[in-house]
């Protein structure tokens, strides 16, 4: 009856020992398997590379500088929602809901869902330059 006590004891430290192993040892090999995945794809370089040859290599462009707007749609930057405050002539005056005053630039490629008045509620994307590719 003692050996078959011991027995169960050490069969039960055994499993235990083999979780706490298991425990530890999972991020470890959760993060190899990430690593693996990683490089097991092209690099950044390679894809560029490979882009590259291809014929085309999309390029981000350049933020406008100070004073300057964006005049056509293009990648959203950030949404924009608020109070519209004043419409001059293709500029928006959003006051968002933190207080502060945006300047939204609205064209030919801006989709509009319903025409806007001061005093409505707008929602827009925009993108770095302040052109407003929707507005609703």
């Amino acid at each position: 009856m003692k050996s078959q006590m011991m027995k169960n004891r050490m069969m039960t430290i055994a499993v235990a020992a083999l979780a706490v192993v298991a425990l530890a040892a999972a991020p470890a090999l959760a993060k190899d398997k990430e690593a693996k995945k990683k490089s097991s794809g092209m690099h950044h370089s390679s894809a560029a590379a490979a882009a590259s040859s291809a014929g085309h290599v999309p390029e981000v462009g350049q933020a406008p500088k100070r004073g300057e707007h964006d005049s056509k749609p293009g990648p959203a930057w950030k949404t924009v929602g608020g109070t519209l405050k004043q419409v001059d002539g293709n500029a928006y005056i959003v006051e968002d809901y933190e207080g502060n005053q945006v300047k939204l630039y609205v064209g030919q490629g801006t989709k509009v869902i319903k025409q806007k008045k001061v005093g409505d509620t707008v929602r827009a994307e925009i993108t770095r330059g302040g052109f407003a590719n929707s507005v609703q």
